[in-house]
């Protein structure tokens, strides 16, 4: 009975971290691993596309349906006539370098100098148009023939790059009057910030109101990101934030398929884009009432969007509507600071209430001492300390059931052949020796979501993109180039399988083993601070095993299992 106990336990066990792996990869969806089903694969665009302006008198967003109203779909119209030509501008900050489209004024690429991108030399870019690529930030009118992303603007002369010592650097564009209507939009960036002040002039220079109303939507396609790995899965796609309903992801799939479900009207919250490490957001302020909108533009192009209700406009008069574009990394603290609920783009699952203690305790330590990984392994000293009771209960369980391995090998051999009167027996030795079958695996089951939520961290944490450790670990984000952690944690992983009491029974004593390194084949493709944290946790874990072992006087030993 107790080795079908044993057996079930590490199953299960086995089982569920594949299975927790396979579910993660669905949840952000991604195809699962097991029986997956058929889906078309994405294709890239074969040139620069943006969404499909409207015609007049449309009350939809250019090439996006509004949540409330999904089947106006908007036809295609010529660019408003402009003696402007269309060109592109960047603006250059401490933190980045805008590109901007005078077509609508549409923020078309971030560079990040300061941060490194996929290829050694060359920044990392967020949003960006061109053959292989579309990620767009763009705004406009609706509700008549009025200017949208679509539209030639002329920018006004002044500074483009913000010099040593200025603070804040402003850039405006207008359009021409179209339908009565002029539009301007003024993008002002500020020192030390990813988020830009974006005000929405909207001036009546005809003779009768206008009741226009203001979009602002985030237009990409669905590829696959350079380097994205196939062992774990990270999320990418639209999300919106309100307080009343919280933070919601969108999968691409979702939007496909006709499924997405986003806040129909709300007066708070943001859209956003969002990707392993990186995120984009338009957000208006509060108070203004604002429609949420999510919708395949066209072949491999999505929309999500807010649009946003702009007061009647009487003749010569105009209305304003602020709001504000972040692009950036999602550093937790900074994201904060930038709008309540914006930090959620940082996503740790279900386990959000442990992993936001843990990634604070993280940037503590790491403030203390200096490097991230170094902070990661004193974490997880942490962690067992802080578990060190629990765990100490069930490896005591684990060396008294070593104790008495072979009285139940010599119970087996005598009783093989009344396994009734074997169970009886092993029953009855387990109460005198006062021994839990399963008190060694209880304790784990317990820590379980714990490190789940701390793998979770580790794995959504810009600040391990780049961070260096010793010697030839140069990026935490990045697996080990010379596979030298990997090879060491599965050392340890057999090594501290081998101090386990062997069972009886010789499936029993496979399953300890085959399950440890198949689960070890995955960390040679994982990210390498998530393989120092594993390789500090087993390290750890043996020693408090081997002191418990000792202090018990049950003498640590090898254990191999006999595979015959």
């Amino acid at each position: 009975m107790t080795d079908i106990r044993r057996t079930i336990l590490w199953v299960i066990f086995g089982f569920s971290l594949v299975m927790l792996w396979d579910q993660w990869q669905v949840y952000n969806g991604k195809p699962a691993t097991f029986f997956p089903s058929a889906k078309q694969t994405a294709t890239a665009p074969k040139g620069p596309a943006t969404a499909t302006p409207p015609t007049a008198g449309a009350s939809a967003v250019p090439g996006a349906a509004v949540a409330t109203a999904p089947s106006a779909v908007p036809g295609t119209t010529a660019p408003a006539a402009s003696a402007a030509p269309r060109e592109r501008i960047t603006v250059k900050t401490d933190l980045m370098d805008v590109v901007f489209d005078t077509e609508g004024a549409t923020i078309v690429q971030t560079d990040f100098p300061k941060l490194a991108g996929d290829k050694p030399g060359i920044p990392f870019v967020l949003l960006e148009q061109g053959p292989e690529r579309v990620y767009v930030a763009q705004s406009g009118l609706i509700g008549g023939d009025f200017p949208t992303h679509k539209t030639v603007m002329t920018a006004t002369p002044g500074e483009r790059v913000m010099k040593d010592g200025q603070n804040e650097l402003a850039i405006r564009f207008e359009s021409p009057v179209q339908g009565g209507v002029k539009l301007a939009k003024t993008y002002t960036f500020h020192r030390g910030q990813y988020d830009i002040d974006v005000k929405h002039e909207v001036i009546n220079a005809g003779s009768a109101p206008v009741s226009p109303q203001l979009y602002l939507q985030l237009v990409r396609d669905g590829n696959k990101l350079p380097g994205q790995s196939s062992f774990y899965s990270t999320f990418t796609g639209p999300a919106v934030y309100t307080h009343e309903e919280k933070f919601h992801k969108v999968e691409f799939s979702d939007i496909e398929k006709g499924k997405a479900e986003v806040p129909k009207a709300a007066n708070d919250g943001y859209i956003a884009m969002v990707q392993h490490y990186f995120a984009s957001a338009w957000i208006l302020a509060d108070g203004v009432k604002r429609d949420y909108f999510v919708r395949k533009v066209d072949n491999n192009l999505y929309s999500a969007g807010a649009i946003a209700t702009v007061p009647p406009v009487p003749p010569g008069m105009q209305q304003v509507v602020n709001a504000r574009f972040f692009a950036g990394p999602q550093e937790e603290k900074m994201l904060e600071h930038v709008y309540p609920g914006l930090d959620l783009v940082k996503d740790y699952g279900w386990l959000t209430i442990l992993a936001k203690p843990l990634y604070w305790l993280l940037s503590k330590l790491h403030s203390f001492i200096g490097n991230w990984g170094f902070a990661i392994m004193a974490l997880v000293l942490l962690i067992k300390i802080a578990f060190y009771w629990l765990q100490a209960k069930g490896y005591e369980s684990m060396a008294k059931m070593k104790a008495i391995n072979p009285k139940v090998m010599q119970l087996r051999e005598r009783y093989k052949d009344n396994p009734q009167q074997m169970q009886q027996e092993m029953m009855r030795i387990y109460r005198e020796e006062k021994v839990n079958p399963i008190g060694g695996c209880l304790p784990i089951f317990i820590q379980i979501p714990v490190f789940i939520a701390l793998y979770w961290v580790l794995l959504s944490s810009v600040e391990m993109r780049g961070a260096p450790w010793i010697g030839w670990i140069h990026d935490l984000a990045q697996p080990d180039p010379y596979f030298i952690l990997p090879v060491v944690m599965t050392l340890s992983t057999m090594l501290q399988t081998a101090l386990n009491p062997v069972p009886p029974d010789p499936m029993q004593a496979k399953m300890m083993w085959f399950m440890p390194l198949i689960f070890s084949v995955m960390f040679f493709f994982f990210p390498a601070g998530l393989v120092l944290y594993w390789i500090t946790n087993n390290v750890l874990s043996i020693a408090q095993q081997w002191l418990i072992n000792t202090r018990m006087g049950v003498p640590p030993e090898f254990n191999l299992p006999k595979f015959k």
